[in-house]
Protein backbone atom coordinates (compact mmCIF):
# COMPACT_ATOMS: atom_id res chain seq x y z
CA UNK A 1 0.00 0.00 0.00
CA UNK A 2 2.86 2.21 0.93
CA UNK A 3 4.69 1.56 -2.62
CA UNK A 4 0.77 2.96 -4.45
CA UNK A 5 1.09 5.90 -1.70
CA UNK A 6 4.29 6.70 -3.73
CA UNK A 7 3.23 6.55 -7.09
CA UNK A 8 2.76 9.88 -8.86
CA UNK A 9 0.26 9.65 -12.28
CA UNK A 10 2.98 10.06 -14.64
CA UNK A 11 4.32 6.82 -13.67
CA UNK A 12 2.72 3.42 -13.85
CA UNK A 13 3.37 0.09 -12.12
CA UNK A 14 1.77 -2.38 -14.18
CA UNK A 15 0.01 -0.83 -17.55
CA UNK A 16 -1.67 2.26 -18.19
CA UNK A 17 -4.49 1.89 -15.46
CA UNK A 18 -4.50 5.30 -14.00
CA UNK A 19 -5.81 3.94 -11.11
CA UNK A 20 -2.54 2.78 -10.17
CA UNK A 21 -1.55 6.20 -8.97
CA UNK A 22 -1.95 7.62 -5.54
CA UNK A 23 -4.55 10.14 -6.34
CA UNK A 24 -7.26 7.94 -4.97
CA UNK A 25 -5.53 7.67 -1.88
CA UNK A 26 -4.81 11.42 -1.77
CA UNK A 27 -9.11 11.40 -1.40
CA UNK A 28 -8.96 9.54 1.32
CA UNK A 29 -6.53 10.71 3.16
CA UNK A 30 -7.18 14.06 3.13
CA UNK A 31 -10.76 13.50 4.56
CA UNK A 32 -8.83 11.32 7.29
CA UNK A 33 -6.11 13.64 8.58
CA UNK A 34 -9.38 16.44 8.36
CA UNK A 35 -11.14 13.91 11.26
CA UNK A 36 -8.13 13.22 12.77
CA UNK A 37 -6.64 16.90 13.20
CA UNK A 38 -10.53 17.96 14.62
CA UNK A 39 -10.34 15.51 17.16
CA UNK A 40 -6.72 16.49 18.45
CA UNK A 41 -7.86 20.28 18.41
CA UNK A 42 -11.22 19.06 20.39
CA UNK A 43 -9.03 17.67 23.27
CA UNK A 44 -6.56 20.14 23.34
CA UNK A 45 -8.51 23.14 23.09
CA UNK A 46 -11.43 22.43 25.37
CA UNK A 47 -12.74 26.10 26.17
CA UNK A 48 -12.07 27.41 22.27
CA UNK A 49 -15.17 28.37 19.86
CA UNK A 50 -16.13 26.56 17.20
CA UNK A 51 -14.78 29.21 15.17
CA UNK A 52 -11.72 29.67 16.22
CA UNK A 53 -10.81 25.67 16.14
CA UNK A 54 -12.07 25.99 12.55
CA UNK A 55 -9.11 28.31 12.05
CA UNK A 56 -6.46 26.11 13.65
CA UNK A 57 -8.26 23.32 11.44
CA UNK A 58 -7.99 24.88 8.47
CA UNK A 59 -4.08 26.01 8.93
CA UNK A 60 -3.23 22.34 9.58
CA UNK A 61 -4.83 20.61 6.94
CA UNK A 62 -3.62 23.36 4.12
CA UNK A 63 -1.18 22.34 1.71
CA UNK A 64 1.57 24.22 2.85
CA UNK A 65 1.26 22.50 6.37
CA UNK A 66 1.31 19.07 4.45
CA UNK A 67 4.41 20.62 2.29
CA UNK A 68 6.63 20.72 5.09
CA UNK A 69 6.07 17.32 6.64
CA UNK A 70 6.60 15.91 3.08
CA UNK A 71 9.63 17.85 3.05
CA UNK A 72 10.90 16.84 6.96
CA UNK A 73 10.18 13.34 5.72
CA UNK A 74 12.09 13.22 2.72
CA UNK A 75 9.15 12.00 0.84
CA UNK A 76 10.27 14.18 -2.73
CA UNK A 77 13.12 11.10 -2.70
CA UNK A 78 11.14 7.66 -2.20
CA UNK A 79 8.16 9.14 -4.98
CA UNK A 80 7.87 7.05 -8.09
CA UNK A 81 7.77 9.73 -10.77
CA UNK A 82 8.55 9.31 -15.02
CA UNK A 83 11.92 11.02 -15.82
CA UNK A 84 10.41 14.28 -17.21
CA UNK A 85 8.64 14.64 -13.98
CA UNK A 86 11.65 14.71 -12.52
CA UNK A 87 13.38 16.86 -14.31
CA UNK A 88 10.55 19.25 -14.05
CA UNK A 89 11.45 19.60 -10.32
CA UNK A 90 8.59 17.03 -9.46
CA UNK A 91 10.47 15.91 -6.34
CA UNK A 92 10.28 19.50 -5.01
CA UNK A 93 6.85 20.05 -6.15
CA UNK A 94 4.68 21.47 -3.37
CA UNK A 95 1.67 20.18 -4.74
CA UNK A 96 3.34 16.58 -5.64
CA UNK A 97 4.60 16.27 -2.22
CA UNK A 98 1.22 17.46 -0.51
CA UNK A 99 -0.79 14.86 -2.18
CA UNK A 100 1.95 12.29 -1.25
CA UNK A 101 1.46 13.23 2.25
CA UNK A 102 -2.07 12.43 2.03
CA UNK A 103 -1.95 9.29 0.16
CA UNK A 104 0.33 7.86 3.06
CA UNK A 105 -2.08 8.77 5.62
CA UNK A 106 -4.49 6.81 3.87
CA UNK A 107 -2.53 3.85 3.66
CA UNK A 108 -1.42 3.83 6.94
CA UNK A 109 -5.02 4.08 7.73
CA UNK A 110 -5.87 1.36 5.39
CA UNK A 111 -3.15 -0.97 6.64
CA UNK A 112 -2.86 -0.10 10.65
CA UNK A 113 -6.22 1.62 11.35
CA UNK A 114 -7.65 4.55 13.03
CA UNK A 115 -4.99 4.66 15.82
CA UNK A 116 -2.09 3.94 14.05
CA UNK A 117 -2.51 7.08 11.78
CA UNK A 118 -3.33 9.04 14.63
CA UNK A 119 -0.26 8.19 16.19
CA UNK A 120 1.39 9.26 12.69
CA UNK A 121 -0.35 12.54 12.84
CA UNK A 122 0.03 13.55 16.46
CA UNK A 123 3.63 12.67 16.17
CA UNK A 124 4.23 14.81 12.84
CA UNK A 125 1.23 17.57 13.68
CA UNK A 126 2.00 18.53 16.91
CA UNK A 127 4.84 20.29 16.75
CA UNK A 128 3.01 22.75 14.43
CA UNK A 129 -0.11 22.91 16.60
CA UNK A 130 2.08 23.92 19.87
CA UNK A 131 3.27 26.57 18.20
CA UNK A 132 0.32 28.52 17.57
CA UNK A 133 -0.83 29.36 20.98
CA UNK A 134 -3.73 31.78 19.46
CA UNK A 135 -5.54 30.65 16.32
CA UNK A 136 -3.92 31.22 12.92
CA UNK A 137 -4.75 34.49 11.36
CA UNK A 138 -7.07 34.30 8.50
CA UNK A 139 -6.37 36.86 5.63
CA UNK A 140 -9.66 36.77 4.15
CA UNK A 141 -11.88 37.10 7.15
CA UNK A 142 -9.84 39.87 8.63
CA UNK A 143 -10.08 41.65 5.30
CA UNK A 144 -13.91 41.27 5.61
CA UNK A 145 -13.72 42.76 8.83
CA UNK A 146 -11.58 45.42 7.80
CA UNK A 147 -14.39 46.07 4.96
CA UNK A 148 -17.11 45.79 7.44
CA UNK A 149 -15.69 48.27 9.46
CA UNK A 150 -14.37 51.16 6.92
CA UNK A 151 -16.88 50.48 4.17
CA UNK A 152 -20.59 48.64 3.57
CA UNK A 153 -18.90 46.91 0.31
CA UNK A 154 -16.92 43.14 1.12
CA UNK A 155 -14.07 42.40 -0.72
CA UNK A 156 -14.85 40.90 -3.96
CA UNK A 157 -12.50 37.89 -5.74
CA UNK A 158 -12.18 36.80 -9.41
CA UNK A 159 -10.02 34.03 -10.60
CA UNK A 160 -8.07 35.97 -13.28
CA UNK A 161 -5.64 33.07 -14.55
CA UNK A 162 -5.03 29.39 -14.03
CA UNK A 163 -1.52 27.95 -15.58
CA UNK A 164 -0.33 24.52 -15.48
CA UNK A 165 -1.71 21.29 -15.90
CA UNK A 166 -4.03 19.86 -14.35
CA UNK A 167 -2.55 17.29 -11.81
CA UNK A 168 -1.18 20.73 -10.35
CA UNK A 169 -2.66 24.09 -11.41
CA UNK A 170 -1.20 28.00 -10.28
CA UNK A 171 -3.92 29.98 -9.51
CA UNK A 172 -3.98 33.90 -9.45
CA UNK A 173 -6.88 35.57 -7.84
CA UNK A 174 -7.63 39.10 -8.14
CA UNK A 175 -9.25 40.59 -4.59
CA UNK A 176 -10.92 43.82 -5.13
CA UNK A 177 -12.04 46.98 -2.12
CA UNK A 178 -14.08 49.80 -2.46
CA UNK A 179 -11.74 53.09 -3.59
CA UNK A 180 -8.41 50.49 -3.46
CA UNK A 181 -6.39 48.93 -6.61
CA UNK A 182 -6.97 45.72 -6.66
CA UNK A 183 -4.54 43.25 -5.74
CA UNK A 184 -3.41 39.70 -7.15
CA UNK A 185 -2.19 36.78 -5.25
CA UNK A 186 -1.10 33.23 -6.38
CA UNK A 187 -1.40 29.76 -4.67
CA UNK A 188 -1.59 26.04 -5.88
CA UNK A 189 -5.54 26.36 -4.88
CA UNK A 190 -7.96 28.83 -5.10
CA UNK A 191 -8.33 28.96 -1.35
CA UNK A 192 -4.28 29.63 -1.04
CA UNK A 193 -4.07 32.14 -3.84
CA UNK A 194 -7.39 33.95 -2.42
CA UNK A 195 -5.89 34.18 1.58
CA UNK A 196 -2.53 35.30 -0.77
CA UNK A 197 -4.33 38.14 -2.33
CA UNK A 198 -6.07 39.11 0.79
CA UNK A 199 -2.82 39.36 2.54
CA UNK A 200 -1.26 41.48 0.45
CA UNK A 201 -4.41 43.88 0.34
CA UNK A 202 -3.95 43.82 4.01
CA UNK A 203 -0.66 44.93 3.88
CA UNK A 204 -1.36 47.66 1.13
CA UNK A 205 -4.25 49.15 3.48
CA UNK A 206 -1.72 49.78 6.69
CA UNK A 207 -0.19 52.09 4.18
Amino acid sequence: MLKKALLHSSAKLDGDDKNNSNERLEFLGDRVLSLVIAQILLQMFPSENEGDLAKRHSALVKKHTLFTVAESLCIGDFIYMSEGEVSSGGRNNKKILSDCCEAIIAAIYLDGGLIEVSNFIKRHWISKIMDTQSPPKDYKTTLQEWCQTHSSDLPVYKEIERLGPPHKPEFLIQVSVKNRLAIRGNGTSKKEAEQNAAKLMLLDLKH
